[in-house]
């Protein structure tokens, strides 16, 4: 028996921030033995917010070089670009055909859009069966998701049980996977680190850049000498992730007030640059080489078109078009 296939895509908005790496990309790099990876440039959902090609087509090759810089091998794993895959829009149009606005109506990405009394385009509304087309067309059994994105796999299942039952048997019901040490990673003021709070370390930031973000870093206003709680501190948070070797006596500090928040700052500073360095350094090379990314992302939408037209080709039949 084959290795299971994993399928996950992320939308190229902006520069990729710590909270990304350890959410979801180091994941990627820790499967991509363990399954058969396909990561897809979702660049067809980022146009729901992006409406300026110089910027998307920066944060395309931006979001390639990421991957590649933290160890994703586009050898082991399939890295490919959603526009290229022509097929996952015909999936899409076939899906819009089976599912009715009200069922629709009911996710959570639209109804907060509602909620924000934001205009809303078609593509935020449809955005869920475009990303049902994403999932179905490759078979995946497992879908990494964080909790809040865990309705995009069960509508997804929805839409192929609807079309199994209707059409026949087509698509693989996959799974959602919320692996159980993702990381939340808290951002500069303590919430959730995101871009739409505007709370975040960019993962490749320079040294320069990132002492200066860490030491704004909110917390609260005990002096040097008084005990501290290290699981209430923000910047405690990412001691855990960067700081493992000095964690111990970190924590001891904090408990006997022998460390002030400064310090702290600046060791977690320190650390961290030691820490995405390396990375950093390759992602910068790849940057001043566009034309590998492109080669890697063209290889890539190539071998994941090979299984997409295979697919859509037993639909087309299913459905009746296929003469």
């Amino acid at each position: 028996m084959g290795k299971k296939i994993l399928l996950s895509g992320v939308k190229p908005t902006g520069r990729v921030h710590i909270g990304n790496y350890f959410g979801a990309m180091k994941q990627f790099v820790d499967f991509q033995d363990d399954y058969e990876s396909r990561i897809m440039i979702a660049d067809y959902h980022a146009l729901t917010t992006v409406q300026d090609a110089s910027v998307l087509k920066q944060d395309i090759l931006d979001l390639v070089a990421s991957y590649l810089a933290i160890g994703l091998d586009p050898n082991r794993v399939i890295i490919f670009q959603q526009s290229a895959v022509a097929e996952h829009l015909e999936l899409a149009w076939i899906f819009n055909c089976l599912t009715t606005m009200p069922y629709l109506a009911r996710a959570h990405a639209y109804k907060d859009a509602l909620a924000k009394n934001k205009e809303v385009n078609v593509g935020v509304f449809t955005y869920p069966l475009l990303m049902a087309a994403d999932i179905l067309i490759y078979d995946p059994d497992v879908v990494p998701v964080g909790q809040d994105q865990k309705q995009h796999v069960e509508i997804a299942r929805d839409v192929a049980e609807k079309f199994n039952r209707l059409f026949g048997e087509a698509f693989k019901l996959p799974e959602p996977f919320i692996p159980e040490d993702v990381k939340t990673v808290t951002g500069l003021d303590g919430q959730k680190m995101s871009k739409s709070y505007g709370n975040t370390i960019p993962l490749f930031a320079n040294e320069k850049d990132l002492k200066r973000l860490v030491m704004t870093i909110v917390t609260d206003s005990k002096g040097e000498t008084e005990p501290k709680n290290p699981e209430e501190c923000h910047v405690f948070a990412l001691h855990k992730l960067f700081s493992q070797v000095d964690l111990p006596e970190l924590k001891r500090r904090y408990v006997e007030g022998k460390i002030g928040y400064r310090e702290s700052k600046e060791i977690l500073a320190h650390n961290m640059n030691q820490y995405l360095k390396p990375m950093r350094e390759k992602y910068e090379s790849l940057l001043s080489r566009p034309e590998e990314i492109k080669t890697v992302l063209a290889a890539g939408s190539e071998r994941a078109q090979v299984i997409a037209r295979a697919k859509l080709e037993r639909v087309r039949e299913l459905v009746g078009v296929k003469l």
